[in-house]
């Protein structure tokens, strides 16, 4: 039993379709506090970071979305999550779209010198301003952080990049731009598509992603983007795939990284209450922070 902290990133600035910002509400309302409480021996809910209502301004140069506010509330975020593990605490995020991932990774990173990280995703989020086909940053996260994009998106803290590639396992892609595609291809990150997930089974990739990670990095990162699972399953979220990881599926890879001990911190993103059904999407997000965090039926 250990210390758990939650902070919640309200930002919906990263995309286009509104509501995702009301994430963190939903999550909560769904319970994740009292879910978690059992399985720690202190837990603490920081609230949210202010983000506000700031309309949608497109940068000139780089013709990225909310760059600057992206930038700046990436920042403190990063800043909090520093502190939260300062303070010896489990630091859990709660999303907001997937561009929050820059800040998020950015405080972790300063405390590892090898940090792998999980990325639970449909999508690559390896686009640049450059690639991208939208300018949306919420595609850029997994890019920024290994060093590739804009500066005041890849410089958080002073420092680029905040992983690397060897490090990284992508896992439920199924929906990849170009240029995501070639710099996958370039830097040789580890990718199971949902080709590989239905062909392998689920128990096989996660088996593999654990012992791909576990004796080259000092801490584990998962960010679980909600949209990483199929609709059915999770349709409240903005950029729905059909096809994706099944509920049981996402429960079991939860519980095997439970077992594994290697998950450092997290985040969970993508929940968008407006898109839901009776908020399903938020409360499987709290069922499998339940199963990550070691809960048992038995």
């Amino acid at each position: 039993m250990k210390k758990l902290t939650i902070i919640g990133m309200p930002m919906d600035l990263g995309q286009m379709r509104r509501g995702v910002d009301m994430g963190p509400s939903a999550i909560r309302y769904a319970g994740v506090f009292e879910r978690l409480s059992t399985l720690f021996s202190s837990i603490e809910d920081w609230g949210d970071i202010s983000v506000g209502r700031p309309e949608t301004i497109i940068d000139e140069q780089s013709n990225l979305r909310n760059l600057h506010l992206i930038a700046e509330k990436n920042q403190r975020l990063a800043e909090m999550v520093d502190k939260i593990i300062q303070s010896k605490s489990f630091p859990l995020v709660l999303g907001g779209d997937h561009s929050i991932a820059i800040g998020t990774l950015a405080g972790v990173s300063k405390h590892y010198k090898n940090l792998g990280v999980i990325w639970y995703d449909a999508h690559g989020d390896l686009n640049t301003a450059e690639t991208s086909p939208s300018g949306n940053i919420h595609g850029m996260p997994l890019a920024a952080s290994l060093g590739y994009g804009h500066e005041l998106l890849t410089n958080l803290l002073g420092t680029s990049p905040k992983i690397k590639p060897e490090h990284v396992v992508i896992i439920g892609a199924r929906s990849l731009d170009e240029g995501e595609r070639k710099l996958i291809k370039e830097l040789g990150i580890k990718v199971f598509t949902m080709h590989e997930i239905d062909r392998l089974g689920m128990t096989k990739v996660m088996e593999e992603t654990i012992e791909y990670l576990k004796d080259h990095t000092d801490g584990v990162h998962l960010s679980l983007d909600l949209d990483g699972l199929d609709p059915n399953d999770a349709p409240g979220v903005g950029t729905p795939v059909p096809g994706g990881i099944s509920y049981r599926e996402s429960h079991l890879a939860m519980e095997m990284l439970a077992e594994s001990g290697l998950i450092t911190s997290a985040e969970f993103v993508e929940v968008n209450p407006i898109l839901d059904e009776r908020n399903k999407t938020a409360s499987l997000a709290v069922a499998l922070m339940g199963s990550l965090f070691g809960e048992k039926l038995l």
